[in-house]
């Protein structure tokens, strides 16, 4: 099935026009991250995750969920196609809050778009970080956004894309320009969803990027509504039961389960 364009539209309630320009990739990027959130729910829950086409539209668009970076950025790619844009999957690791001398696996994609002779980097799958407009794809330059600046930076014969927390700049993944192909997406997805030793597979996420400039961010017993711009904490909820995890995933990231739905992380 191809790709139901004004279905993903209504989904991130964007309304504007969508000519393959710049302003086209900053508005989709924008209304998507403020609307899918990013969440692993399906891996805590044994149900698998699919990346074929057919199944990401279901399960974003029409079934209102969201999803990790092989998910997210899948359907952003192929939604830039659609549209007219020179999109190119490339791999990454992330590497937020890790030392530079650890190798993270290889488990990250976003998205290069090629426009007008110069190049940009969209990512909405990177969880609590994904940038909420593309970065273009220059080294040792800020750059704004709606919400935290970033940059990217050459080092060690890799790139490093890079987020201002308050007055620090935090790594956030590295690549090396190299594209990510169907096979690599699909070992990196299994080892993802599937390993014992996945983050994904230890600790219950969620996160979403708002437009007022904020972002709502769950990670296992600790739910954060933070200012993005310097890190001001505008509110924190320590959750102890089931029934109050349950609400503030209804509440802050409109993805709704039955009440019975157990995730079998900390007791929730």
């Amino acid at each position: 099935m191809p790709i139901n364009l004004p279905a993903y539209l209504t989904r991130i309630n964007y309304s504007g026009s969508t000519p393959p320009i710049l302003e086209t990739l900053r508005s989709i990027q924008f209304h998507h991250a403020c609307s899918i959130p990013f969440e692993n729910l399906d891996v805590l829950l044994k149900r698998g995750i699919a990346l074929d086409l057919d199944a990401l539209q279901k399960k974003l668009v029409t079934d209102r969920r969201g999803g990790y970076c092989f998910e997210q950025n899948w359907l952003l790619l192929h939604v830039l196609r659609e549209l007219g844009f020179k999109a190119t999957p490339l791999a990454a690791r992330v590497r937020f809050r890790q030392p530079r001398d650890f190798v993270p696996p290889r488990t990250h994609i976003f998205v290069r778009v090629d426009l007008d002779g110069e190049q940009w980097l969209a990512d909405v799958g990177v969880g609590g970080l994904s940038p909420t407009a593309p970065i273009r794809f220059v080294v040792n330059e800020e750059q704004t956004s709606p919400h935290e600046p970033r940059r990217i930076l050459r080092e060690n014969d890799r790139y490093y894309h890079q987020v201002k927390l308050g007055p620090n700049w935090e790594d956030v993944c590295e690549f090396t320009g190299e594209e990510m192909h169907g096979i690599d997406r699909e070992v990196g997805n299994w080892w993802t969803s599937t390993n014992p030793n996945s983050k994904f597979a230890q600790n219950i996420m969620a996160a979403i990027a708002n437009p007022d400039g904020t972002r709502c961010v769950l990670e296992n017993q600790t739910f954060t509504h933070r200012r993005a711009s310097d890190g001001h904490v505008l509110k924190t909820i320590d959750i102890k039961i089931s029934e109050e995890l349950l609400d503030i995933l209804a509440t802050y990231f409109r993805l709704h389960f039955a009440r019975q739905t157990r995730f079998g992380i900390f007791g929730l």
